[in-house]
């Protein structure tokens, strides 16, 4: 399993990547393997502001629904719009093509907060 040591984690599985004010999100590799088949995106937030924890959307698997919770506070700038016609990118790529949504960020401090790769392996047992 991959853990990407460039990127943030939240106890929840998502992942964030700093790229200056902005930040990518998705779900972690061990999310996406957890939740199997990932068959419909639902992210309907563009251009609203999510508290950290906040929900920005939902990911649809073949047995159950699961929350995109926000890992810090942002405005939601962009969602993947590859995902709307190929979901499963979050299963064959959640680091790269699977990402999710594009934020700015609101306040960076709230980064400190999130697990390094290696904090993140531990909280699920890796």
């Amino acid at each position: 399993m991959n853990f990407p040591e460039n990127l943030k984690y939240s106890k929840d599985h998502e992942w964030i990547k700093v790229e200056g004010d902005n930040a990518v999100v998705g779900i972690t590799e061990f999310a996406q393997s957890e939740l199997g088949e990932i068959v419909y995106v639902d992210v309907t937030t563009e251009g609203e502001t999510i508290d950290k924890d906040g929900v920005f959307g939902s990911v649809e698997a073949v047995k159950t629904v699961s929350d995109l919770l926000m890992p810090v506070t942002g405005e939601v700038l962009e969602v993947n719009a590859e995902l709307e016609d190929k979901p499963e990118l979050i299963n064959e790529d959640p680091y790269g093509k699977g990402w999710i949504i594009k934020v700015a960020v609101s306040d960076a401090s709230q980064l400190d907060a999130l697990l390094s790769a290696a904090d993140y392996k531990k909280l699920i047992g890796k």
